[in-house]
């Protein structure tokens, strides 16, 4: 059974590639990941999938980067920076050609090789500002 971080490890290089499907395969079929920013759970890996691919398909060019690493037993916690340029719809909104650079961090439960729960942090303030959204 591969150790936590080396499941997180290879979540990021997904992330990093903007392949939402090999991301999605590495969760558990009933996994649940809750972005604090969102607010909303996505349930179950298609739900994940379809919203990273969302993601990526709005900002096709994005780059991951893992800043730190770090397990304790079934957890891996990881810090990351990531960048891109805004080229596709995203909140209902047309691309606007604007970049963004944040930094956040996520806890990763991992179950029989799979991530069960994950839970992220950055800040959508800084985000949606970048990108110039308003905040609603």
């Amino acid at each position: 059974m591969r150790e936590p971080r080396e499941v997180v490890r290879e979540w990021v290089q997904a992330i990093d590639h903007c392949d939402a499907d090999r991301a999605a395969s590495l969760y558990h079929e009933a996994a649940t990941n809750l972005q604090v920013a969102i607010g909303v759970p996505a349930v179950g890996r298609q739900a994940i999938q379809e919203e990273l691919q969302t993601f990526f398909t709005a900002f096709p060019d994005g780059e991951t980067q893992l800043e730190n690493l770090f397990q304790d037993g079934p957890w891996a916690m990881a810090e990351w920076r990531g960048r891109g340029t805004w080229s596709g719809e995203f909140a209902g909104l047309p691309a606007n050609g604007k970049t963004f650079e944040i930094e956040g961090c996520g806890f990763f439960h991992i179950v029989d090789g799979k991530i069960k729960f994950q839970r992220g942090y950055w800040d959508r303030a800084s985000f949606f500002e970048q990108l110039g959204i308003p905040e609603v």
